[in-house]
């Protein structure tokens, strides 16, 4: 791959290539993404979205908004660094092509603030209740209607798919509000393949899938003109665009010391495990007599989280650079934070984070719930929908359907668009709404 190529900043429906020389400096290309990704409604409804405790009320824990923030922040830290690092071992870039380090900052950090855009509600199990809608609950009627890639589009509900459906606008005018440019979501597919098959593989680039069957032709134009390397076989899947492996690590470093902070801040750990199992990362920079007079908890643990951020980011930074071109030939396949330094650190972390918070009764119990709200929601709707396709729709079918905003009532052509268009108005659904509509379908609004 070649980073000239890979720094496109083509869009959807462009009749010529975009330079980057023809770009006004107070305002680039990769900047005009982030500000468009930013004021869309996809990104404001994250600001009531499950990051780690679900519907928490309390000030301190973080919701999937502030962490795409946080996440898209130190994002551009990386892209930044990186960036300042590549231009001097390749000065063409800058020469000839005019980029700046603030370019690769850019994409990365616009990529960062979309990275969790098409997480449906109640987090990670918000997929998992998708999923299992169709592959053992009723949406399981639908199999003998679809092909074996767009039943296992369902089955295996993907937000990471989902998020680039919603910046590509897919679903409902492509190139519609959003028109991100190709180098953004290029570093934005962390699984650049497509549901199936499903092969065993240790290659981090085939952990999930990155875009829906209905979005195939529009991802593989995006794959082509930033010159990703297509794997052999029949699939369609590719080696990552090397920006995405920040993105991957920016996300990586936010929710190991965050979800920990959080965790800590809301009583699931004790304090004392912070400067624990944070001291092997910050033990060269951390101010000892500073943190002794720090007063209050918060203050405490925000101070040993900030120092651990960025050490880790220059860690991240260094593993980057030292494999660029591995990365470049599609020959390096582990996350950054897999081959740094502080690895058994981030893992202990992690564990620790599983067993106190991830499964806490209060999380454990607001998952269960979102089960229930979020399969519920899939069945009104898709049986209205069919129903309504059919010509067969009862009063109340008609009455459900009504609820559905103005885009998602349009007229689909096959089975599959119908079901993803339904789930897709499903994923983009606060918490809050989510359980709104639930209430109102069960008969329980007061």
């Amino acid at each position: 791959m070649h980073w000239e190529q890979l720094l496109s900043l083509k869009k959807y429906g462009d009749a010529h290539k975009r330079l980057r020389l023809e770009q006004d400096e107070t305002r680039l290309g990769f900047e005009v993404d982030y500000d468009r990704i930013i004021f869309s409604s996809a990104f404001r409804s994250l600001q009531d979205k499950t990051q780690v405790v679900p519907l928490s009320k309390t000030d301190f824990v973080h919701t999937r908004l502030t962490h795409s923030l946080e996440v898209s922040v130190v994002g551009r830290s990386l892209g930044r660094v990186v960036g300042k690092a590549i231009l001097e071992k390749h000065p063409y870039l800058k020469e000839i092509h005019g980029y700046q380090a603030n370019d690769f900052g850019a994409i990365v950090a616009a990529a960062c603030l979309a990275h969790d855009i098409g997480n449906p509600p109640f987090g990670h199990s918000g997929e998992k209740a998708i999923g299992e809608f169709f592959s053992k609950g009723p949406g399981s009627i639908y199999k003998e209607e679809l092909t074996d890639k767009e039943f296992q589009d369902l089955i295996d509900f993907e937000g990471n798919a989902n998020g680039f459906s919603v910046l590509t606008n897919s679903m409902h005018k492509v190139g519609g509000e959003l028109r991100i440019s190709y180098a953004t979501l290029g570093a934005f597919m962390k699984y650049p393949k497509e549901s199936l098959p499903k092969k065993p593989s240790k290659q981090i680039e085939d952990k999930k899938y990155g875009f829906f069957q209905h979005d195939k032709f529009l991802f593989e134009d995006v794959a082509k003109d930033l010159g990703l390397i297509k794997k052999e076989g029949n699939q369609i899947a590719y080696f990552r665009h090397p920006l995405a492996f920040l993105v991957e690590a920016a996300d990586d470093i936010c929710y190991t010391i965050i979800d920990f902070e959080d965790g800590i801040n809301k009583g699931l750990i004790d304090e004392d495990y912070a400067l624990e199992y944070l001291s092997a990362i910050i033990r060269e920079t951390v101010n000892r007599d500073k943190y002794s007079k720090l007063t209050s908890k918060e203050e405490r643990i925000s101070y040993l989280r900030a120092l651990a951020i960025g050490k880790l980011i220059q860690d991240a930074v260094d593993v980057f650079l030292k494999n660029e071109e591995a990365i470049l030939q599609g020959n390096f396949h582990y996350a950054l934070t897999e081959k740094g330094k502080f690895t058994a650190q981030m893992n202990d972390i992690i564990k620790l984070s599983i067993q106190k918070i991830y499964n806490s009764t209060e999380v454990i119990e607001k998952e269960i719930m979102g089960y229930q709200v979020l399969q519920t929601l899939l069945e009104k709707f898709t049986t209205a929908y069919t129903n309504d396709i059919k010509g067969e729709a009862s009063n109340y079918d008609k009455l459900v359907l009504s609820l559905l905003p103005e885009k998602f009532r349009r007229e689909k052509d096959t089975t599959y668009d119908r079901l993803l268009f339904i789930c897709q108005y499903v994923s983009l659904l606060t918490d809050g709404r989510a359980m709104e509509i639930f209430n109102i379908l069960k008969g329980n609004q007061s």
